[in-house]
């Protein structure tokens, strides 16, 4: 994770914009007191809204549940529970 004033970013946004494309870096630019902005590139904001949507889903979170049930208790996963 990057964290950088608005004044540094301005200075130097190629240097900035391209360590967030290039090393999945996830950048933060300080505004001031409690104010930021958060900057990502499009494959890791793209991956970030597939996995809310796979988390989103009622089916998809009684599998996760179920999952964890689970492993707390120590059993083991049926076939059908990972192939649904």
């Amino acid at each position: 994770m990057l964290i950088a004033n608005i004044s540094d970013f301005r200075k130097d946004i190629k240097s900035y914009l391209d360590s967030v494309v290039k090393n999945f870096e996830t950048l933060i630019i300080n505004r001031g007191k409690d104010s930021g902005i958060v900057i990502m590139s499009l494959e890791e904001y793209n991956a970030l809204m597939a996995t809310n949507h796979e988390l989103s889903s009622r089916k998809n979170e009684q599998r996760l549940d179920t999952a964890i049930e689970k492993l707390k208790n120590k059993k083991s996963f049926s076939k059908d529970l990972i192939e649904e």
